[in-house]
């Protein structure tokens, strides 16, 4: 493990806690014995989309930190619903509960939870607000990754990857993520950046397949354009999930995984697979330091301090907009076979 995480760790356990309330009616928790000085006060809601790989890391991380500073997070699953989000977080203003975490269904609809918290102090995680104008960092913050860097990293690497081969040009694959989240706009569109300052003319062997961050539905969508032979250099998925798919499907149809395959996340299963080779590399996101951020962030606001006291790590956004004391970024970190062994 990275000296850095291993630090972050021992700080989080160094903290002392704020005054955190909860709501009732979860749909899961995470129970521990408490060590904060106020034992009456042990719940902190965490209000989730739903659940894939990586969201469930981030769910785990952020109870493991949460125990350490004396109380349990309460997990509310949305399903996917926006409108459960809503009445998730008025209920929890409803009972008195000093702050919730939220991991949006609709990055659209941030307007609408920030309305629905009222006096309740709301940290986003992981998705950021479309309009980012509703984060004041006294009330409302956001704690995740600059999603501008994580495709630009995959770009990098392939860039520098067809390079060495002596090609400027070619044809990829794009297997995107949800249409209209944040992340996939941004992964989308970083790579195709990093390519154009490369000096690599990059185009579309197809169309880009949406395959919503899931895994077989990445392995089924992509395996008719293998199994017809479409000609690419690169296959470029918006995480892990869907780019094991992919791999997959290569599988399926008989192809040799002898060009590059790149994800975002680096999870359990994708660092495995750079390990393997079947991966060209990964970005890290790093749930721990999301999850902590968030749950510190969220007693940071009640007590009236700045948004990333006692994780300075975790820069606060230096844009210069009006909500840049509102954001804590949480980097990430391009993932290959040279340094994969660091992130399992």
């Amino acid at each position: 493990m990275k000296l850095k995480k291993v630090m972050a760790l021992a700080l989080a356990g160094a903290l002392s806690v704020g005054m955190l309330a909860g709501c009732g009616g979860s749909s899961s928790s995470s129970d521990s014995g408490s060590t904060a000085s106020n034992k009456n006060l042990k719940e902190l809601t965490f209000v989730i989309a739903s659940r894939d790989e990586f969201m469930s890391s981030l769910e785990q991380a952020m109870s493991s930190e949460a125990e350490k500073l004396g109380y349990k997070i309460v997990t509310q699953d949305a399903i996917n619903d926006a409108a459960k989000q809503i009445q998730y977080l008025e209920t929890c203003a409803n009972s008195g509960q000093e702050a919730a975490i939220c991991l949006m269904v609709d990055a659209e609809a941030a307007q609408s939870l920030v309305d629905a918290a009222g006096d309740m102090k709301l940290v986003f995680v992981n998705r950021p607000p479309t309009d980012l104008h509703v984060l004041d960092a006294e009330n409302v913050c956001y704690v995740g990754s600059d999603e501008d860097t994580s495709g630009y990293y995959q770009g990098e690497y392939l860039a520098q990857y067809f390079k060495d081969k002596g090609q400027n040009e070619i044809k990829y694959l794009m297997v995107q993520g949800t249409l209209g989240q944040v992340s996939t706009t941004k992964r989308s569109a970083g790579v195709l950046k990093a390519f154009e300052d490369n000096g690599i003319t990059a185009t579309e062997a197809s169309a880009p397949l949406v395959a919503d961050y899931d895994r077989p539905t990445a392995q089924e969508m992509i395996q008719p354009l293998l199994s017809s032979g479409t000609k690419f250099d690169c296959i470029i998925a918006n995480n892990d999930a869907m780019a094991l798919g992919c791999v997959e499907a290569c599988k399926d149809v008989g192809i040799d995984i002898d060009f590059p395959i790149v994800g975002i996340d680096c999870t359990k299963d994708g660092a495995q697979a750079v390990e393997e080779g079947s991966l060209a590399m990964t970005v890290f996101q790093n749930p721990v330091g999301q999850g902590r951020g968030a749950v510190i962030a969220a007693m940071n606001m009640i007590n009236g301090d700045a948004v990333n006291k006692g994780m300075e790590e975790y820069a606060l956004d230096d844009s210069g907009k009006s909500y840049s004391d509102s954001i804590a970024w949480v980097p990430f970190e391009p993932v290959t076979k040279d340094n994969v062994a660091d992130y399992m």
